[in-house]
């Protein structure tokens, strides 16, 4: 799945800086990624630890992290998968608001992929009101569709805009195929769907990781669609051409704020083990970063150089350095 700020190319440098700059093994740490987005670091670390926290205030997030652990047996699983792809299309709400021929003039879907999803859609929602499917079931459907329609989306990667004609990849039929899952048969874990400032006055552990968003992007507003397919709340209007639904404003994501919410996530969390990913794109700067870090502990710094992809338009690639902050707090 094609997602912004995704730490895909990064999880190796992530683990080795995180491996080696504790004394304890992994295997005997408790680990928390607080800003899981479509959770690539902790699905990486979630079998070399002793139990692992995700969270996201993302609900889509939640349903995709949510889905990597469930015990859904391969057999109905796929059973349920060929079920749903011979469904027919129907004209309901992703149709008529987002795909072509739709009553609202969106492109974020062919006219038959837009059919599709509402018609997967109801029927997994059927089936759990019905109580044919449990909640863990419900959740593990849901993510398939999400990875299913991000590969069929008209857009360029995020949701606050589609494309004027629709692309090759968008003109290809839906088709839910099975996820990946752990393999582990006990894991322990807890998936949260939380602000991130209030969920951490209640938890706690050894290794805190934290991902933020590093700039103006609101992944509320990226990624609406995919909220809106996973809740599936079609009782509201979508705004602007976009279709947006409503989203709450990320203090990270207000240059003004950013600096007081994230010490005030660094001071009230209670790991031994902070580690920061951040790159020199974002607002705030290396000398801010570590000076609030020295104020709460030992500080300490990794950073990888790496090419980040560009449009045409944006002058092709560009080479960002990403900083993995360490704090160990007093």
């Amino acid at each position: 799945m094609n997602y912004l700020g995704s730490k895909r190319r990064l999880s190796g440098f992530i683990y080795n800086v995180i491996s080696h700059s504790i004394k304890q093994k992994l295997i005997d740490c408790s680990f928390c990624d607080l800003f899981a987005g479509t959770g690539i670091v902790g699905n990486y670390f979630h079998d070399k630890v002793k139990s692992i926290i995700y969270n996201d205030r993302e609900y889509y997030s939640f349903v995709i992290n949510s889905a990597f652990f469930s015990k859904v047996s391969e057999e109905k699983y796929r059973a349920m998968l060929t079920e749903l792809n011979q469904l027919d299309g129907r004209e309901g709400f992703i149709f008529n608001q987002y795909s072509e021929c739709g009553t609202a003039g969106r492109l974020y879907f062919s006219s038959e992929n837009g059919q599709k999803i509402d018609a997967i859609r109801m029927d997994i929602e059927r089936r759990f009101e019905s109580f044919e499917i449990d909640q863990d079931f419900y959740i593990l459907l849901l993510a398939t569709l999400l990875k299913a329609v991000d590969k069929v989306a008209n857009t360029a990667s995020v949701y606050c805009a589609y494309l004027k004609i629709l692309k090759i990849t968008a003109n290809r039929n839906l088709q839910l195929l099975p996820l990946k899952r752990t393999s582990l048969s006990h894991p322990d874990y807890q998936i949260f769907n939380e602000d991130s400032n209030e969920l951490i006055t209640q938890v706690k552990g050894d290794i805190l990781y934290l991902d933020p968003p590093y700039n103006g992007r609101e992944y509320g507003s990226y990624y609406h669609l995919l909220n809106t397919i996973a809740l599936y709340d079609i009782d509201f209007e979508p705004r602007g051409k976009a279709g947006l639904r409503s989203y709450n404003t990320s203090k990270f994501c207000l240059r003004s704020e950013v600096e007081n919410v994230m010490f005030d996530l660094l001071q009230k969390c209670d790991f031994q083990h902070i580690f920061l990913s951040y790159n020199n794109e974002g607002f705030l700067s290396h000398p801010i970063i570590t000076k609030m870090m020295n104020g709460l502990g030992t500080y300490r710094c990794s950073t990888i150089e790496y090419k980040r992809f560009q449009s045409k338009q944006a002058m092709g690639t560009v080479r960002t350095v990403e900083y993995l902050h360490h704090l160990i707090k007093h």
